[in-house]
């Protein structure tokens, strides 16, 4: 999905003799913490409220304050991830979307980002989610996929990252059903480290432990 097609039709955009207080109450009313500012039609840049905030006269024109705009923006051919990391990466609580002349042709906000994300990875799908750690030169997508079409699933998003600490690889598995002990158990058996894994399963798991931890202390 490209960004051009998240575009909200209902954020405003702030122009360069806008003044401050005005720039303030936009955001207020649309609840959010950063505007664009245009000229004409080109993107100049994105300010926040803190920001303005600290201007010292609410009738300043925001030509005054152009060296606190941000040059941050994306382009309205790039994926809708790409916002998300320019997004979180910033702290935007919107992010400017720009054609090739770096004309403003709309926003997103971070919640519909939020949303759309979600949408992405099918997290309001029923199905467990495990979390493997390892060496990057252990990763193979073949192995993982075999590990768990053996137990009757399949993947369904699979994402991975590197802890800046530890320099591991985390693989972040997405599978399409619940129950996801079994493929847990085949993953250590082949000595994987799972560092996380959820599934419905799991809860029942858990008590099922402290009824056994009970039973056994009673039995004392």
């Amino acid at each position: 999905m490209l960004t051009r097609e998240l575009l909200s039709q209902t954020l405003p955009y702030l122009r360069l003799q806008d003044k401050v207080y005005q720039a303030l109450q936009l955001m207020n009313d649309n609840n959010v913490t950063h505007l664009p500012i245009v000229d004409g039609e080109k993107f100049i840049g994105i300010i926040s409220e803190e920001d303005l905030m600290q201007a010292e006269n609410d009738n300043a024109v925001l030509a005054e304050l152009q060296q606190s705009f941000s040059d941050i923006s994306v382009k309205d051919d790039e994926h809708f991830l790409k916002a998300v990391q320019l997004a979180a990466d910033s702290g935007l609580s919107v992010v400017p979307v720009v054609n090739e002349e770096n004309e403003l042709v709309g926003t997103v906000a971070y919640n519909e980002l939020l949303k759309f994300s979600s949408e992405f990875m099918s997290l309001s799908e029923p199905g467990g989610l495990i979390v493997l750690e390892m060496e990057s030169n252990q990763y193979s997508f073949g192995e993982i996929s075999k590990i768990v079409e053996t137990n009757d699933a399949q993947i369904t998003q699979l994402n991975t990252s590197n802890d800046g600490e530890t320099g591991m690889m985390q693989v972040t598995i997405r599978i399409n059903k619940p129950e996801v002990s079994d493929i847990v158990a085949t993953f250590q058996r082949y000595d994987y480290t799972v560092k996380y894994f959820f599934g419905e399963e799991l809860y029942a798991n858990e008590l099922r432990s402290n009824y056994d931890n009970l039973m056994n202390y009673l039995k004392i």
